[in-house]
């Protein structure tokens, strides 16, 4: 059976890189594509490792010639390229809507003109949805963003069933919640999970704002990957938006609790809430991945202790 190419769009951040990695050991052809912006924190870093056994290109997402090039002959089409903090967008909202809107649009277009039977993965967010109404947000609750980068996450969203509507692109997208796991920024801007891991692996504290008791669904890159990969296999996920999300809710102070007894190192400092993040707080909330489980059969492998264990052990070998 031949490999299977796919192409994956900001693969030098978080989840891009995490997912090149997947995607060879799916033995997949990888063609990864990153702008490196050094406002964005991208660097190559996080690629060093597996350069030989990618096809990397220096290139940003809203290259119109680029995308000519790179998009056909594609099997699966990952767009990981985000301006991907949350206070950062609200600074710069036109960068984050440049990034986040005009970029699916250019990748989508050249999906329409070039390679139309390839399959389109787009990793979205639980945010885009703001602060919950009710007890529990499943696919029917309504969106109410706080931030420039969940709005336009959620624009992006549309793009794909829009494309997918007029066009027939076969069009996936996928709403994660909090991540974690290893090759993350060490920037409070771009994740706190990530963030507080950093702080602890190095010894330093660990700053909660407020009693720290607004709860995040949580969930380890691997299973993002995971799900991410196979969604290509799952007809009913075409066209669609899902939640795919654990069961593993906790409190921010939780989640810094157990970082701190997997690492055995820093520790925790309570601070009065910045105001604005206390502005584009969603405070408590509670999703649901029911639908997507009924769809595919998938759930997340991992809890928290378990995924904390296994991002010290990758940051401790290089991975």
């Amino acid at each position: 059976m031949a490999k299977k190419k796919v192409l994956i769009l900001g693969a030098a951040g978080f989840v891009g890189s995490n997912l090149v990695r997947n995607s060879l050991a799916e033995d997949a052809e990888v063609t990864a594509v990153d702008s490196l912006e050094p406002l964005l924190k991208s660097t190559m870093d996080s690629l060093a490792p597996v350069l030989p056994l990618i096809n990397f290109i220096k290139g940003d997402i809203r290259d119109q010639q680029l995308l000519r090039e790179v998009v056909p002959g594609q099997d699966i089409i990952f767009n990981c390229a985000a301006q991907t903090s949350h206070p950062l967008s609200v600074q710069n909202p036109v960068l984050d809507t440049e990034i986040t809107c005009i970029g699916q649009l250019r990748v989508l277009e050249a999906m329409r003109d070039y390679n139309p039977r390839a399959i389109f993965v787009y990793p979205s967010s639980t945010t885009v949805v703001g602060k919950a109404v009710g007890d529990l947000i499943d696919e029917n609750h309504g969106e109410r963003p706080l931030d420039i980068y969940s709005a336009n996450k959620g624009v992006a969203e549309k793009y794909c069933r829009i494309f997918h509507k007029v066009y027939d692109l076969k069009t996936v997208v996928l709403r994660f919640p909090n991540l974690y796991g290893p090759l993350g920024k060490n920037d409070p801007a771009f994740g706190f999970i990530n963030y507080f891991i950093h702080q602890a692996a190095s010894d330093k504290p660990i700053e909660i704002w407020g009693e720290g008791l607004q709860t995040r669904n949580v969930m380890f890159i691997d299973d993002v990957t995971d799900m991410m990969w196979h969604s290509a296999d799952y007809p009913k996920l075409i066209g669609e938006t899902y939640f795919a999300v654990h069961d593993d809710h906790h409190t921010v102070r939780e989640v810094a609790e157990a970082i701190v007894n997997v690492f055995g190192r820093g520790r925790i400092d309570m601070k009065p809430w910045p105001d604005f993040r206390k502005r584009i707080e969603i405070e408590r909330v509670l999703f649901s991945g029911a639908r997507l489980h009924y769809h595919t059969g998938w759930r997340p492998k991992y809890f928290l202790s378990e995924g904390l264990k296994l991002t010290k052990q990758r940051m401790e070998k290089g991975y």
